[in-house]
């Protein structure tokens, strides 16, 4: 009897640590913090020099230094709290899709796991810019909306 008592302490416990533990929280983009900020250099005109090239994003994506730090500024303008590393600094408008690569209007603390959803939305998105399928600044349309409206 003691046995299966304690057996139920255990699957009780265990249950309450998830069912109690805290969710992500639901954060979308502002538009007033984070309307998104276009860089110049990428053009419906040179994005098979830019966005199409395979790693140009690496040339231009900013030091973590930089991103780290104005991730806290931002979890603060935010209104967010716990640990930073549950966020991805994000662009609001990726690198991918032409979006400014130090611009703090166009970077916002995105939680995770959301981050990385997105992440493979934005991959399809340069995708069909690249082949063709879709103009870059409906792919930018299409970003900028569903980071404002679902985060």
């Amino acid at each position: 009897m003691r046995d299966v008592l304690v057996a139920a302490a255990v699957v009780l416990v265990l249950a309450a640590l998830f069912v109690h533990r805290p969710a992500p929280p639901s954060v979308r983009a502002s538009p007033t913090l984070t309307p998104g900020a276009l860089n110049p250099n990428v053009t419906q005109t040179s994005i098979h020099e830019t966005i199409c090239v395979r790693g140009w994003t690496k040339t231009i994506r900013p030091p973590v230094e930089y991103t780290n730090a104005l991730k806290l500024k931002q979890m603060q303008a935010y209104g967010l709290s716990g640990d930073p590393g549950d966020f991805q600094e994000d662009h609001l408008i990726s690198l991918e899709l032409g979006g400014d690569p130090r611009d703090p209007r166009n970077l916002w603390p995105e939680p995770y796991p959301r981050a990385a959803e997105v992440d493979r939305i934005e991959n399809d998105l340069n995708a069909q810019v690249c082949a063709g399928q879709l103009s870059l600044a409906d792919a930018q349309r299409k970003e900028s909306a569903l980071k404002h409206e679902k985060g």
